[in-house]
């Protein structure tokens, strides 16, 4: 069997003198989505960051497709997209231009491949919209168009629901769901009740000891 894609294993992690998570081990496989509940301050966006490599202040070990991730950091990189809950849009730009700078940090993006992406997530006719003069829920469409144009099989996405309308987060799920059907991976963290087929839950702050359930 090859190993999974990501596997934690014993992370602890601290902050403030306060123990928001320890013997927390998980296995992420291809093909499955992995919804990360648990109350306000009980650590999801720190364990997040710390998957990413955003976040260096814990105990234990993580794993992509079997190696420490500290030895294939370039390997890793190309595999995941994170998406944090600040959307990253600057206001200044446009969103053809936004996803035009952040595409390019990976590979090559044509404006066809843009424009297309931007129609998909509901922005066509916002191409050239200073961002500034969106809304909320439009910024967010803009971050997501970037799942679009990305070639990551693993999505890691931190409240990405929050601005959306009901159309927006049919349209997520909608995604979510495709990208684990062609064999890709998604870690999220959300209140929203997810409509996805085979998710599974992984749930911080009980006790201090992560719940691991299927759904």
């Amino acid at each position: 069997m090859p190993p999974p894609l990501l596997a934690v294993d014993d992370l602890f992690c601290e902050r403030d003198e306060r123990v928001l998570f320890q013997n927390l081990s998980f296995r992420l496989a291809e093909g499955q989505v992995l919804q990360i509940k648990g109350g306000n301050g009980s650590g999801k966006t720190t364990l997040l960051r710390i998957l990413c490599g955003l976040n260096d202040n814990y105990q234990g070990l993580v794993r992509w497709r079997g190696e420490l991730i500290a030895n294939c950091v370039e390997e890793f990189r190309d595999g995941m997209l994170y998406l944090g809950h600040r959307v990253g849009v600057s206001k200044v730009l446009t969103p053809r231009e936004n996803l035009l700078w952040s595409g390019h940090l990976r590979r090559q993006i044509s404006a066809d491949e843009i424009d297309a992406a931007l129609a998909q997530v509901g922005l066509e006719g916002f191409e050239d919209s200073q961002c500034f003069t969106l809304s909320a829920g439009q910024h967010q469409r803009v971050s997501l168009a970037r799942l679009l144009l990305s070639e990551a099989r693993l999505w890691v996405l931190d409240e990405p629901f929050t601005t959306l309308d009901v159309r927006g987060v049919a349209f997520l799920e909608n995604l979510m769901g495709q990208h684990s059907d062609q064999g890709g991976s998604v870690l999220v963290t959300t209140h929203h009740a997810l409509a996805v087929e085979g998710l599974t839950e992984l749930t911080l702050g009980l006790d201090r000891k992560p719940r691991v359930t299927l759904s």
